[in-house]
């Protein structure tokens, strides 16, 4: 555990190097894009000193690596607050979002992969496998516009009631004040649209993965032996098929943990969400190097613990790996 562990630091301290020196060696800086359109040089260069850009890259990595390992993130350069604040504030926010897609991911993908295994070779089968190969591959964001046409321009257009027509943008309704369970109500309408994509995508891929495992577990001899001593279907789906591949699937949903803040980038910036995505893309096109290094480190380390966090509860799941 300790080695691994020591492993996971080196990588994290592997990725943020990396990390700082493609941004910083990007064309451009944080202080073009800061400075008015009638600036002048020497204003930039002012403002690039104030910023400690005027250093070289090695004395910026070195105040930044002593800051961070005293727990400071530093302040953002467009937003005038501390980073750690403005992740925060943001971090919730792809939390929920996130944990309401991963959960829906597994109780949609995990039956989608089982029914496909138990009649695979036949139509549904077939048909499944087109349409969930077809979702996988779809980009986020195309899948997202695509759907803000259909439920939000569309059943405008085609005069559905109020109550069909979802929100596209944002995490609640402007100009209002809501409260107690109507705020709820509103939120968890709003977030139809962006958990749907994200639930869609995630289920097709862990359908996928969990057809392949389940018909490599139908064929095996022990399942056979249950089906000729006359186990009752549900016991043999779930109490041999399911419990061999469990494993595997509490392993894939180990490495899904970090896709609760890092995989709704592209939805969070189309939906207008006020998460870690929106965050993150602003931050980079804004040259706001303190938020983005911040961000990173937040998701480099969310996966190297998943990671570990994988490696560790695979034992207990799976007893084959106790030694």
């Amino acid at each position: 555990m300790l080695r691994r562990l020591a492993g996971a630091l080196f990588l994290l301290w592997l990725v943020l190097t990396i990390t700082f020196a493609l941004i910083r060696l990007a064309p451009g800086d944080a202080a073009t894009f800061l400075v008015p359109p009638s600036a002048t040089a020497a204003d930039a260069a002012r403002l690039r000193a104030d910023l400690g850009l005027d250093r070289s890259i090695a004395v910026q990595y070195a105040r930044w690596a002593v800051a961070l390992l005293h727990g400071d993130l530093g302040e953002s350069f467009a937003l005038h607050q501390p980073v750690a604040r403005a992740l925060a504030d943001a971090l919730p926010v792809s939390l929920g979002l996130g944990a309401a897609s991963l959960a829906l991911t597994f109780l949609v993908g995990v039956p989608i992969g089982l029914w496909q295994a138990v009649r695979r070779g036949k139509w549904i089968d077939y048909t499944l496998t087109m349409a969930t190969t077809l979702v996988y591959a779809a980009p986020s964001f195309w899948l997202a516009l695509a759907l803000v046409a259909v439920f939000t321009y569309g059943a405008a257009a085609w005069g559905l009631p109020p109550a069909l027509r979802l929100p596209a943008f944002a995490m609640r309704s402007p100009g209002g004040e809501l409260h107690g369970a109507a705020a709820v109500a509103d939120v968890i309408r709003h977030a139809i649209l962006p958990v749907s994509i994200l639930a869609g995508v995630g289920a097709a891929g862990i359908a996928r993965y969990a057809r392949s495992s389940i018909a490599d577990v139908l064929s095996s001899d022990f399942v056979r032996t249950a089906w000729a001593k006359g186990t009752s279907p549900a016991g043999v789906y779930f109490r041999h098929v399911l419990a061999t591949v469990a494993p595997a699937l509490i392993v894939l949903f180990a490495l899904s943990l970090p896709g609760l803040v890092a995989g709704s980038i592209f939805v969070e910036a189309v939906f207008a969400w006020p998460g870690m995505g929106r965050l993150m893309v602003n931050a980079i096109v804004a040259r706001d190097y303190p938020v983005v290094m911040g961000a990173a480190t937040i998701y480099a380390a969310l996966v190297l613990l998943a990671n570990l966090a994988g490696d560790l509860a695979l034992p207990l799941v799976d007893p084959r790996r106790r030694t």
